[in-house]
């Protein structure tokens, strides 16, 4: 008899299924013949799904936006999908216009832009090009595993560092702190801004809700590090999930502070799309006691749907238990002496450098 899969967790991963996109012509559910039941030591790989780094050909690295409740309008992601695997991410669903699914495939199959920083350079080039604060880390982690050793991220900088161009950082991960000998001179010169989105302090909720970014502790001695070395440096409490880690945002945003961070920011959990499975699914395998709970609480956030997609809205969510959450926020950052200071990145310094096969323009 063939039944459909138990919801079984993945060692080292977020999502739980791996079903088809929306975009596909036929659905993939999982279904059991009983031997996903024999000890995962047996069959390691099967409970283990290994990372796959794929090559993204695109020809052009710069994205753009029109959204009015996004403080950027351009913005660059070295790497398509996340190994970090959280849980909540909202990139997620962007892995159906490959035809993958937004559940494993999105942390297990990463495709990297090897040609980012050439790219960017002519980008820069461009007679048309006219400079604007460019994000990083708005769509996936610039600083995810991959980039330990495909330094694609690093190479980006150094394009930014090399034309004068302003950018603002928002990562998970440590290894951000690899690239501070870039990251201090922009800062000297106003062209760098770094955020650190720290979610819970619980290890043990990061290690099952974002289960390859960094610990909590290093994404905080990450700040302290970047502060130390005159980087600006803030905090994202994002996003803050009702019942599960919002008790957390006066403490997560106290520790940042104490290490270092003069801005901070928060997003209420957003659940688009495949998301909103995608996570209940979570919710059953790693916190069954509280899932009715806090997906009751969710939809109290979101006019009684558990997403709502409305500009102004979607970021912050509405009603009572979200302006409670909007107070609590500006009453610590207020006591905590955070966001004083706006860091205003210059623009005024882009210059196109000469072409490093040091050729001279005719004209």
């Amino acid at each position: 008899m063939v039944e459909e899969a138990p919801i079984l967790p993945r060692k080292g991963r977020g999502a739980i299924r791996n079903e088809s996109g929306r975009y596909e012509k036929f659905t993939r559910i999982a279904v059991s013949d009983g031997w996903d039941r024999v000890p995962e030591d047996e069959f390691p790989d099967e409970n283990r799904p290994r990372t796959e780094i794929r090559t993204d050909s695109s020809r052009s690295i710069v994205s753009h936006n029109q959204s009015p409740d996004i403080p950027f309008s351009s913005s660059i992601n070295p790497y398509k999908g996340c190994e970090h695997g959280c849980i909540y991410c909202f990139a997620r669903p962007t892995h159906a216009y490959l035809g993958l699914s937004p559940g494993l495939d999105f942390e297990t199959k990463i495709f990297a832009k090897p040609d980012a920083a050439s790219l960017l350079d002519k980008t820069f080039r461009g007679r048309n090009y006219k400079p604007t604060v460019i994000a990083m880390g708005a769509n996936t982690d610039p600083y995810q595993p991959a980039e330990r050793s495909l330094r694609i991220t690093r190479a980006v900088l150094e394009v930014l560092e090399r034309f004068g161009h302003p950018v603002g950082i928002v990562t998970k991960s440590a290894l951000v702190t690899r690239d501070i000998d870039i990251l201090a001179r922009l800062a000297k010169r106003r062209l760098v801004a770094v955020s650190l989105s720290v979610t819970t302090l619980d290890r043990d909720l990061a290690r099952v809700m974002e289960p390859r970014a960094s610990t909590p502790p290093l994404r905080l001695e990450a700040i302290r590090k970047l502060s130390e070395a005159g980087i600006p440096t803030g905090v994202m409490a994002a996003p803050m999930i009702p019942a599960l880690n919002d008790y957390e945002l006066e403490a997560i945003l106290q520790a940042a502070a104490e290490a270092g961070a003069k801005s901070a920011g928060y997003v209420l959990l957003r659940l688009p799309l495949e998301i909103k499975d995608l996570f209940a699914d979570w919710l059953e395998t790693h916190r069954p006691d509280r899932a009715r709970h806090v997906l009751s609480l969710v939809r109290d956030t979101r006019g009684g749907a558990l997403y709502t997609a409305e500009f102004g809205k979607r970021m912050r969510g509405d009603g009572p238990y979200a302006q409670l959450i909007a107070q609590r926020f500006r009453t610590a950052v207020a006591r905590l002496e955070l966001n004083r200071d706006r860091w205003a990145l210059d623009l005024s310094q882009f210059k196109v450098p000469p072409p490093e096969t040091g050729q001279l323009s005719l004209f």
